[in-house]
Parts: C-alpha cells; structure tokens; sequence
C-alpha cells in the first residue's frame, strides 16, 4: 500500500494481507510463543503456516511499490507486526511513503503523475488505497494538461497578436512600416 506525502499528502490505510473476519485468533494464546521444544498444535500450526504466506504477500507488494517508485519513495517500507504461536513475528499490513506533491511545471507534475500511477498500481493484487491514489494521480495529471493546454493557448494568442506584422520578411526581421 502506498501512502502519499508532501503538500498534497493522500491519506491511506495500510494495505493488510490477513482477513480478520475469515480467521479467529481467540483460543490461540494471543500470539504468545511456546517453550522451546514444544510443538504446536494442528491449528497452531496451521496459523502460522497462514502468517507466513501473508508476510510473503505482504512483503512482496510493499517490494513492488518500491521497486516502481524509484525516487518517489521516502525510506523503506514500514510494516505491521503479529507474532505468532511460533513466537515468530510476521508482517501482516505494510506501507510505502511516496511524495505525491505536484511537480514545479505542469510538464515535471506530468510525469510525476504517471510515475505514482505506476508504483500505486504495481504489485499483482493492488489494494483498495493503492487504486485510490492511482486515480488521484491520475486526476493530477489531467489538471496538469489542462493547464499545459491553457498556457499553450495563451502563446497562441500571443503569436496571434503579432500577425500582422509582414511575413515575406525572414524569421527574426520586421518590416518597416512608414
């Protein structure tokens, strides 16, 4: 999951690979960590078994964020931790900072448009937050060409303004008028 920051930070929750609602945790010790030597029971196991491939998802999407964000991300990924009847502590939400502010020209905000849009919609299952940020930047970007369109208007204008002058003459050269 991507979280904006910068002027125009974007607020976000954290994108989480475990479904609370799918999988009770009640009756497993709250997370607490066997003895050494002691095996877990089926379902403890089977719990841990779970948190381990959600801390791989979770990790791998963070890692995609950041992989695509290249000079957009601020820091590594953070991520939030559940230990597990293993006494092993696994990731289970995470998120990457990334600068959404605008550019300095409405070209540079652009391409830091599509750029976010690229590291919003990275990793093979974005989440919720991610698509939202995707569809600001894309919001952003459309802002920005409207006003690229409206300055290049304005230079229209200009040159429109000038139109009168004599055009058999070369570029750079006025005709006299008397």
């Amino acid at each position: 999951m991507l979280a904006g920051t910068g002027p125009s930070s974007l607020q976000t929750t954290p994108y989480s690979g475990l479904n609370t609602s799918s999988y009770s945790t009640a009756g497993l010790g709250g997370g607490s960590a066997h003895k050494v030597g002691e095996p877990l029971s089926a379902e403890e196991q089977a719990y841990a078994d779970k948190l381990a491939n959600i801390d791989r998802k979770v990790r791998a999407h963070e890692q995609a964020h950041m992989a695509a964000g290249s000079g957009l991300t601020q820091g590594g990924p953070s991520y939030s931790l559940q230990t597990g009847p293993d006494g092993k502590q696994y990731a289970v939400a995470g998120e990457v900072r990334i600068d959404v502010s605008p550019g300095r020209t409405p070209e540079e905000t652009i391409r830091k448009a599509r750029a976010i849009q690229a590291a919003a919609l990275a990793p093979a299952d974005p989440s919720g937050p991610d698509r939202s940020i995707a569809a600001q930047a894309q919001a952003m970007e459309q802002q920005a060409q409207a006003e690229l369109a409206s300055q290049s208007g304005t230079q229209r204008q200009l040159s429109g303004a000038y139109s009168g002058y004599d055009d058999s003459m070369p570029s750079g050269f006025f005709a006299a008028q008397a």
